[in-house]
């Protein structure tokens, strides 16, 4: 894995602090899309990793008690 990886999730991170999931999430995609590019299969984990983190803070955010 990369540390362009590493330095995606903290940017990533910061958006989501902010409650900017939109930003956050596009740019988690955009690593994905990149490590795919590279053939980068555990930086494509990580992403999907991060990924999986935004849903699960907009389903704990914003999500009813029932969906989660």
């Amino acid at each position: 894995m990369t540390t362009e990886i590493e330095a995606l999730a903290a940017q990533v991170q910061e958006f989501v602090d902010r409650g900017n999931f939109h930003a956050a999430y596009n740019i988690a995609l955009s690593g994905l899309n990149a490590c795919r590019r590279e053939n980068d299969q555990a930086g494509i984990d990580y992403s999907i990793e991060i990924i999986r983190g935004i849903v699960e803070r907009l389903a704990a955010e914003y999500g009813s008690p029932a969906a989660g």
